[in-house]
């Protein structure tokens, strides 16, 4: 497993009927996560003495319930500064676990000897986008929504990263992959974090056990020469981490590399165990 343990702005407090308590900086929050099956006693005074609390409804979705959290906070990593604010279905803005994956191809970056381009994909509110930045990568980040890419050029401000070359674009990101290979446009990383269940901009229906592989073979065309690294996330718990490396190394196979896939986690404070938040699958060069 891949454990996210560099964070000093977040923390797992305690995690038990099916929520975690966490704390974000300088605010304590409990959310659910369906990862959390099993029933301990919830004794940290953080489960009472929250800021904000999200509450699933039986019928889907929910509703948060607030006690003195702001509209907007900010929480760091390393040299980022992403800023935080609670919206629709539980999520704050960031998923730290990807931190575990931000520090892997970082390192690759800062080490390649030589100019690289990343394409993020399905790109959220640019927690990969900003590593890859930082590392000193040209970075094209692609997201359907326009509120989540203004929300990452934010962060990006707030980081001190907004004279990066970061290209910020609104758009489908199969559409823009398929139109990036009519431009004969290439890329030494490509970063995806897919979501299990989407619709595009014209009703397309995105379901990841469907649709993953053949994406993934359609993002191999966009590979330079001598690639860098191919990262896909997956929080479907159906898509084990041997799925991920199956499809890898069968559209991986013509470049010279290595593939590996894991669960990611954080630490869980009080427990000393790791929760596990979804899987990643990577493929590298030698």
């Amino acid at each position: 497993m891949w454990i996210a343990e560099n964070w000093k702005d977040y923390e797992i407090i305690d995690c038990s009927g099916g929520e975690k308590l966490e704390r974000w900086g300088g605010y304590v929050l409990v959310r659910p996560d369906p990862q959390v099956i099993w029933n301990t006693p919830k004794t940290d005074r953080g489960w009472k003495n929250r800021n904000g609390h999200y509450h699933r409804s039986k019928k889907g979705g929910g509703e948060w319930e607030f006690f003195s959290l702001p509209k907007q906070w900010q929480i760091h990593y390393r040299e980022l500064t992403f800023n935080l604010k609670p919206f629709s279905f539980k999520h704050t803005g960031l998923f730290p676990e990807q931190a575990a994956n931000w520090d892997w191809f970082s390192e690759k970056i800062r080490t390649a000897g030589r100019p690289v381009r990343v394409l993020n994909l399905f790109a959220y509110t640019g927690g990969a986008t900003l590593a890859a930045a930082a590392a000193g990568a040209q970075v094209t980040h692609v997201d359907a929504s326009k509120g989540m890419v203004n929300w990452a050029k934010e962060n990006a401000a707030s980081s001190g990263l907004s004279d990066k070359p970061i290209r910020w674009l609104v758009d489908d990101c199969v559409k823009f992959v398929e139109r990036e290979i009519r431009r004969g446009s290439h890329y030494d990383g490509i970063i995806m974090d897919p979501p299990s269940y989407g619709r595009g901009p014209k009703g397309e229906i995105w379901k990841i056990e469907d649709s993953i592989h053949p994406f993934i073979r359609l993002c191999t065309k966009l590979l330079s020469d001598q690639p860098l690294f191919f990262l896909v996330n997956s929080y479907t718990t159906g898509l084990a981490p041997a799925v991920l490396t199956y499809m890898l190394s069968v559209e991986m196979g013509r470049w010279d590399g290595r593939v590996d896939s894991q669960e990611i986690g954080i630490p869980v404070t009080r427990s000393g165990f790791i929760l596990p938040c979804g899987a990643s699958g990577r493929w590298e060069t030698r």
